[in-house]
C-alpha cells in the first residue's frame, strides 16, 4: 500500500492558497491529484450540493457562517474512495468548539479553540494542544482517508505552523468467536462529509475542496464490504487482502472504493461522484451480496461506465454460506455476454469445488452473530485466490 507520509494537501504552499482561497483553481493552482469537488462560498451563488435543516446560518462575502449549535451541514456528495480527502478553509471566533465528521457518525474531529485543542473520535480519543489558534487568523482542516489510517492536519495560514493527528484501524478479522484479535476501530467515513458548531459564537467554512491523491490510475475498483477488506482486515494481514494484491500488482495504479452493506445503486451513485474526475482504463466491480443485482440495474451500470470512455469489468461476487450468489452470478454473466464484457470468477475461487456452489469455509473470515454463522468475507486465503483469478481472467489489466 502506498503511504502517504509526504503532506497529503502540501500541495501549493501555505502563503498561495491563503492568497487563492477565494479564486477558482487555475493550472498553476491545480493540486497534483484529482479534484472531486471545489467550491468557493462567498455567498455571490446557490449553493445546492450542501444541505441544512436549520435556518441559523448564512452565506456572507466572507463564507458559509453558521451560528447555531447542534446544526450539521452536509456536502451531499457520496464518495468511498479509499484513499481521498477533504480540505476546509476556516475562520474561528475565539469561543468557537466545531465538529467535522462523516454523516453515519462513525468519523469525527473537533477543533477547540478557546481550549487549543484538536482530537480523532478514536477509542479513546487522540487529542493534541494547538497553541496557535487565534480568532484573528485562518486555517486549513484537512481530513485524509488512506485505507485503514485516517489523518488530520490543521494550519494556520499566517504563521504557517500545523499540527496533525494519525489513527490506524486495526480490523478484528472475523467476528464473535471468529476474531482473531480485538482490533482498533477508525472510522471509514461514511458517507458524506458533515460539519457544524457545537458551542460558541459561528463558524465560518470559506471553501470547501475533495480530492484524491491520483488523477490517472489504470483501474478503479468499485463493490461493499468485499471491496473494503480495511474495515475488517488486522493491519498486519492487510497488505494481502485481495484488493491490494491487484494494486501491488499494478505497482499502485489503482484506489478500491468499497463500502460495506451496500448496493449496485449506491455503487452506481459513487462513481458517478469519482470516475469522472480520475482518468483510468477500467473500473472493476464486485456487487450483488446485499440484493439489488437486476438486468436493469446491471446494464444502467455497464453503460454510464463506458459512456465515461472506460472498460467495466463486472466480476462475479465470491461464495457465500447460503448459496445466494449463484443466481446472482447467473445474472451478471448474463449482462456481460450482452456487452461482451469480462469479469473474474471469484465464486470459482472461493467454492470448495471451484465450481462456485458451496463456499469453502476455509478462504472466509468466520462470523459468529447472535443469529447464525456466515462465511462471505475474504480472508487471506481466499484474497489469495482471487486475485490469482485475475491472472486468469483479465490478465490485461496487468
Amino acid at each position: 500500500m502506498n503511504n502517504l507520509r509526504t503532506p497529503f494537501l502540501a500541495i501549493l504552499t501555505i502563503a498561495s492558497m491563503l492568497a487563492a482561497a477565494a479564486r477558482p483553481l487555475t493550472a498553476a493552482t491545480r493540486p497534483a491529484g484529482a479534484i472531486l469537488y471545489d467550491q468557493v462560498l462567498n455567498g455571490q451563488g446557490s449553493y445546492p450540493d450542501l444541505i441544512t435543516a436549520e435556518a441559523t446560518h448564512q452565506y456572507t462575502s466572507e463564507g458559509l457562517q453558521l451560528t447555531g449549535a447542534g446544526e450539521l451541514v452536509r456536502l451531499n456528495r457520496y464518495y468511498s474512495l479509499a484513499r481521498r480527502s477533504v480540505r476546509y478553509h476556516l475562520k474561528f471566533e475565539s469561543d468557537t468548539k466545531a465538529i467535522f465528521q462523516s454523516d453515519k457518525g462513525d468519523f469525527k474531529v473537533w477543533v477547540d479553540v478557546p481550549g487549543k485543542t484538536i482530537s480523532m473520535g478514536t477509542d479513546p480519543v487522540l487529542s493534541k494542544s494547538v497553541d496557535f489558534l487565534d480568532s484573528s487568523h485562518e486555517y486549513l482542516l484537512e481530513i485524509e482517508r488512506d485505507y485503514q489510517t485516517s489523518r488530520v492536519r490543521i494550519t494556520d495560514l499566517t504563521v504557517r505552523a500545523s499540527v496533525e493527528l494519525e489513527a490506524t484501524m486495526d480490523g478484528p478479522g472475523g467476528y464473535g468467536k471468529g476474531k482473531v484479535q480485538p482490533g482498533y476501530m477508525v472510522g471509514l467515513q461514511h458517507d458524506y462529509y458533515c460539519f457544524g458548531l457545537t458551542e460558541g459564537t459561528s463558524l465560518t467554512v470559506k471553501r470547501i475542496t475533495v480530492l484524491s491523491p491520483k488523477r490517472k490510475v489504470t483501474m478503479l475498483l468499485y463493490g461493499d464490504s468485499i471491496t473494503e477488506p480495511e474495515g475488517y482486515f488486522p493491519t498486519a494481514d492487510f497488505p494481502g487482502s485481495w484488493t491490494q494484491l491487484i494494486i501491488k500488482h499494478l505497482k499502485g495504479r489503482a484506489i478500491s472504493s468499497g463500502r460495506g452493506g451496500c448496493t449496485i445503486r449506491e455503487v452506481l451513485e459513487r462513481i458517478k461522484n469519482e470516475l469522472p474526475y480520475i482518468k483510468t482504463k477500467y473500473v472493476m466491480v464486485t456487487i450483488g451480496t446485499n440484493g439489488g443485482n437486476t438486468e436493469e440495474n446491471l446494464s444502467e451500470l455497464v453503460e454510464y461506465i463506458q459512456s465515461q470512455g472506460v472498460i467495466p469489468i463486472l466480476n462475479n461476487i465470491p461464495s457465500n454460506e447460503s448459496g445466494t450468489q449463484v443466481a446472482v452470478n447467473q445474472m451478471i454473466e448474463k449482462v456481460r455476454q450482452k456487452y461482451h464484457i469480462k469479469g473474474c470468477k471469484f465464486d470459482l475461487a472461493t467454492s470448495l469445488d471451484n465450481d462456485g456452489n458451496k463456499v469453502d469455509t476455509t478462504t472466509m473470515w468466520l462470523e459468529d452473530y447472535s443469529w447464525g454463522t456466515i462465511y462471505h468475507h475474504p480472508n487471506l486465503k481466499g484474497s489469495r485466490q482471487m486475485f490469482q483469478r485475475t491472472l486468469v481472467d483479465v490478465p490485461e489489466i496487468y
